[in-house]
Protein backbone atom coordinates (compact mmCIF):
# COMPACT_ATOMS: atom_id res chain seq x y z
CA UNK A 1 0.00 0.00 0.00
CA UNK A 2 1.17 3.79 -0.98
CA UNK A 3 1.14 5.77 2.10
CA UNK A 4 0.70 9.64 1.23
CA UNK A 5 2.32 11.96 3.89
CA UNK A 6 -0.29 14.02 5.25
CA UNK A 7 -1.74 17.37 3.52
CA UNK A 8 -0.51 20.39 5.16
CA UNK A 9 -2.47 23.23 4.56
CA UNK A 10 -0.75 26.66 5.59
CA UNK A 11 -1.78 30.60 5.17
CA UNK A 12 -3.88 32.95 6.67
CA UNK A 13 -7.24 31.38 5.68
CA UNK A 14 -8.85 34.78 4.62
CA UNK A 15 -10.45 32.97 1.27
CA UNK A 16 -14.52 33.12 1.91
CA UNK A 17 -14.54 35.56 4.53
CA UNK A 18 -12.72 38.49 2.51
CA UNK A 19 -14.86 37.03 -0.40
CA UNK A 20 -17.57 37.54 1.66
CA UNK A 21 -16.66 41.29 2.71
CA UNK A 22 -16.26 42.30 -1.05
CA UNK A 23 -19.53 40.84 -2.42
CA UNK A 24 -21.20 43.08 1.02
CA UNK A 25 -18.72 46.12 0.60
CA UNK A 26 -20.05 45.91 -3.33
CA UNK A 27 -23.65 45.83 -2.61
CA UNK A 28 -23.12 49.04 -0.33
CA UNK A 29 -21.39 51.08 -3.03
CA UNK A 30 -23.83 50.39 -5.79
CA UNK A 31 -26.98 51.10 -3.27
CA UNK A 32 -24.68 54.61 -2.45
CA UNK A 33 -24.09 55.23 -6.43
CA UNK A 34 -27.74 54.76 -6.84
CA UNK A 35 -28.44 56.66 -3.99
CA UNK A 36 -26.51 59.61 -4.60
CA UNK A 37 -27.79 59.34 -8.49
CA UNK A 38 -31.39 60.01 -7.36
CA UNK A 39 -30.84 62.46 -5.11
CA UNK A 40 -28.46 64.59 -7.96
CA UNK A 41 -30.96 63.93 -10.53
CA UNK A 42 -33.74 65.34 -8.22
CA UNK A 43 -32.07 68.01 -6.86
CA UNK A 44 -31.16 71.10 -8.61
CA UNK A 45 -27.40 71.64 -7.84
CA UNK A 46 -26.05 74.96 -9.48
CA UNK A 47 -23.70 75.80 -6.98
CA UNK A 48 -21.54 74.92 -3.90
CA UNK A 49 -24.16 75.88 -1.43
CA UNK A 50 -26.67 73.42 -2.95
CA UNK A 51 -23.50 70.97 -2.69
CA UNK A 52 -22.83 71.91 1.17
CA UNK A 53 -27.26 71.72 2.03
CA UNK A 54 -27.29 67.72 0.54
CA UNK A 55 -24.08 67.21 2.97
CA UNK A 56 -25.35 68.86 5.36
CA UNK A 57 -27.71 65.84 6.40
CA UNK A 58 -26.19 63.68 9.32
CA UNK A 59 -27.63 60.69 7.30
CA UNK A 60 -26.14 61.48 4.33
CA UNK A 61 -22.59 61.84 5.72
CA UNK A 62 -22.94 58.93 7.55
CA UNK A 63 -23.77 56.92 4.46
CA UNK A 64 -21.11 58.57 2.30
CA UNK A 65 -18.82 57.62 5.01
CA UNK A 66 -19.86 54.03 5.58
CA UNK A 67 -19.53 54.37 1.32
CA UNK A 68 -15.94 55.38 1.87
CA UNK A 69 -15.22 52.59 4.46
CA UNK A 70 -16.37 50.04 2.42
CA UNK A 71 -14.62 51.23 -0.64
CA UNK A 72 -11.48 51.44 0.93
CA UNK A 73 -11.71 47.78 3.02
CA UNK A 74 -12.32 46.77 -0.57
CA UNK A 75 -8.98 48.04 -1.79
CA UNK A 76 -6.89 46.58 0.81
CA UNK A 77 -8.50 43.00 0.06
CA UNK A 78 -7.71 43.56 -3.71
CA UNK A 79 -4.10 45.19 -3.04
CA UNK A 80 -3.42 42.77 -0.26
CA UNK A 81 -4.22 39.76 -2.62
CA UNK A 82 -2.40 41.33 -5.85
CA UNK A 83 0.52 41.97 -3.46
CA UNK A 84 0.49 38.17 -1.97
CA UNK A 85 0.01 36.91 -5.85
CA UNK A 86 2.99 39.00 -7.39
CA UNK A 87 5.34 40.04 -4.87
CA UNK A 88 7.59 37.49 -3.65
CA UNK A 89 10.14 38.91 -1.59
CA UNK A 90 8.72 39.07 2.08
CA UNK A 91 10.75 42.24 3.14
CA UNK A 92 9.57 44.32 0.17
CA UNK A 93 6.15 42.95 0.14
CA UNK A 94 5.42 43.55 4.04
CA UNK A 95 6.63 47.11 3.81
CA UNK A 96 4.52 47.84 0.37
CA UNK A 97 1.56 46.42 2.84
CA UNK A 98 2.36 48.85 5.42
CA UNK A 99 2.53 51.51 3.11
CA UNK A 100 -1.22 50.85 1.53
CA UNK A 101 -2.75 50.55 4.96
CA UNK A 102 -1.35 53.68 6.25
CA UNK A 103 -2.54 55.49 3.15
CA UNK A 104 -5.73 53.74 3.25
CA UNK A 105 -5.95 54.92 6.99
CA UNK A 106 -5.19 58.33 6.33
CA UNK A 107 -7.41 58.97 3.57
CA UNK A 108 -10.45 57.38 5.92
CA UNK A 109 -9.42 60.32 8.54
CA UNK A 110 -9.06 62.68 5.65
CA UNK A 111 -12.74 61.79 4.77
CA UNK A 112 -13.93 62.30 8.33
CA UNK A 113 -12.01 65.90 8.28
CA UNK A 114 -13.86 66.48 4.71
CA UNK A 115 -17.14 65.54 5.73
CA UNK A 116 -17.69 66.58 8.96
CA UNK A 117 -15.72 70.23 8.83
Amino acid sequence: MVKTPDRVVTGAHYGLRDWLIQRISAVFMIFYVVLLTTVIYTSSLQDYDAWKAIFSCQLMRITTFLFLACLFWHAWIGIRNILMDYVHATSVRLILHILVIFSLLFYLVWSVDILWS
